[in-house]
């Protein structure tokens, strides 16, 4: 399996979009892996995890084959994670010779907000045979695109259903953790004694411990020895922390250093790992 990450950046973006903190200015300045879009991932090249505003920066730029996704399974509504407008330029005037159906999987706040957008332009751009949103229950698997996919809930907003997300396939098990804090008793009761071979982890708030909706380094720390201790993770476990916010005060250099006592891989724009 393989996981690329498109975009690794919280709501803002960083440089935030009109921040102009010393953080900001510095990341700007040092370009390349200090320059984040929104987050998103994609698993094997075709599976879509979230889908920001960046979406077509990251089909631009990280070779992101958007016309082969029929798939996208979402963690939560909020803006940097769903942008369901965008989907509707799969609609005939706008892209011809369109495969099938692209479907979301996601919570019900999201299937409002897809169909906000969607309905509006159906008449016009025949969006019913070409998107369809799927409310997914958590802690129940279901079978997409050949990979096993277990919705959990996450600490986030209280408004909504966030979801977390195991994803397996031919015996590989990826635990897709973002945006959430340390995560809610029925997920870590769930999580018993499942082993995962790589879990990425939200660090929005580096430096800093938080752990309510988000997380940061110490936060990732406890994470990993609870799930250590509880049979998730062994030595063969690779660790990857993304979805990194300018509050966080640390740049992607500084953010390796202070990952590296832990054996966590800091995510960048484009940064891909096979396991």
């Amino acid at each position: 399996m393989k996981i690329q990450y498109l975009g690794t950046a919280a709501a803002e973006g960083w440089p935030g979009l009109y921040c102009n903190c010393e953080v900001c200015k510095e990341a700007a300045r040092r370009g390349g892996k200090d320059l984040r879009t929104r987050s998103q991932a994609v698993i094997d090249g075709h599976l879509l995890v979230d889908f920001p505003p960046d979406t077509y920066l990251h089909m631009l730029y990280q070779g992101l084959r958007l016309p082969e996704v029929s798939s996208i399974l979402l963690t939560h509504a909020h803006q940097d994670h769903f942008y369901p407008l965008d989907l509707t330029m799969r609609g005939h005037g706008f892209s011809d010779d369109v495969n099938g159906c692209l479907t979301v999987y996601g919570d019900e706040t999201g299937e409002k907000l897809f169909h906000q957008d969607v309905d509006a332009c159906d008449k016009r751009w025949g969006l019913a045979e070409l998107l369809a949103y799927k409310v997914i229950p958590e802690f129940v698997p279901f079978e997409v695109e050949g990979y096993t996919v277990t919705p959990l809930l996450a600490s986030h907003d209280r408004r909504e259903r966030c979801l977390l997300y195991i994803i397996e396939k031919d015996g590989k098990r990826l635990l897709y953790a973002n945006d959430t804090g340390l995560f809610p008793d029925a997920t870590w009761e769930y999580l018993r004694g499942q082993r995962f071979d790589l879990v990425s982890m939200d660090c929005t708030m580096g430096r800093h411990k938080e752990g309510t909706n988000h997380m940061g380094l110490p936060d990732n720390a406890e994470m990993q020895k609870r799930l250590t201790e509880m049979g998730c993770a062994d030595t063969g476990t690779k660790w990857v922390i993304t979805h990194f916010s300018h509050h966080g005060g640390l740049l992607h250099r500084e953010l390796e250093e202070a990952a590296k006592p832990y054996g966590f891989m800091v995510a960048y724009d484009g940064f891909t790992v096979e396991f």
